[in-house]
């Protein structure tokens, strides 16, 4: 199967910017997309390629975050949130059951401008989801995506000294995803691609896209026992439409 996750920044603002061309070339079995900003009855009229559902999981505050996942192939089951109502009033998680895995789509918190939603995120948040994970975990293996919303290493942006202690790159939120990793989960794109470079968002300042001067926060994370039905993980920088770019993987 060949999932791909996109942080479209506005599913109405992707739409004029050949969201629906993207996905007719890409052919996903799923696209996860996150901070889709609109509720489903915004986008009502807009017919999607041949062969797509969708389902929506937008916040209750229009025009913030939320959730969309379109399916080529079709799930079990499909659910929306984790089940704790102090974070599911944002649209943050739509998971789908698959017959040999979980797929989750995930639009993680971001800690904001001066770390105003750091503690929230990191004591609260970050613990919810993997417990949410573990609990998915004990049926079957999972593979989560998502703007995840953290560079994990230095590595994965391209000024870490002068972007530390800023929302994404905190201790605190890279130990969280350190223990998440730790906890029976693989990040696919460095399975693959050990080198510096690789980013999925870039400021819309000072032409930082044109120039690569980006952070990696997307990701398609799996749980280890699916890393031999693990073929490919990539990140498309050459797919604008977004201040992120799409990220996908291959998996049998």
């Amino acid at each position: 199967m060949k999932l791909i996750s996109w942080n479209v920044n506005g599913v109405r603002s992707a739409l004029k910017k050949g969201l629906l061309e993207f996905m007719t070339a890409a052919k996903a079995d799923v696209l996860c997309l996150q901070e889709i900003k609109c509720h489903d009855g915004d986008v009502q009229h807009v017919a999607w390629p041949k062969g797509y559902e969708a389902v929506w999981n937008p916040a209750q505050k229009k025009g913030y975050a939320g959730t969309a996942m379109l399916f080529r192939t079709k799930p079990l089951n499909v659910g929306l949130g984790i089940g704790v109502t102090e974070h599911d009033t944002e649209g943050r998680v739509i998971t789908a059951e698959f017959p040999d895995w979980w797929l989750v789509n995930v639009y993680t918190p971001n800690s904001q401008r001066g770390l105003t939603r750091l503690d929230y995120r990191v004591t609260s948040w970050d613990g919810a989801f993997l417990k949410y994970l573990k609990k998915l975990e004990q049926k079957k293996p999972v593979v989560f995506c998502g703007d995840l919303n953290v560079a994990h290493a230095e590595i994965d942006l391209t000024n870490p000294k002068t972007n530390r202690r800023n929302a994404g790159f905190t201790d605190e939120e890279r130990n969280n995803f350190t223990a998440l990793l730790a906890a029976g989960h693989l990040d696919t794109f460095r399975e693959f691609e050990k080198g510096p470079g690789h980013y999925s968002w870039w400021s819309q300042m000072m032409n930082c896209r044109a120039r690569n001067i980006g952070w990696r926060v997307d990701y398609f994370v799996i749980s280890s026992a699916l890393r031999p039905r693990l073929k490919r993980a990539w990140i498309s920088p050459d797919i604008t439409g977004s201040d992120h770019c799409p990220v996908g993987i291959e998996i049998e």
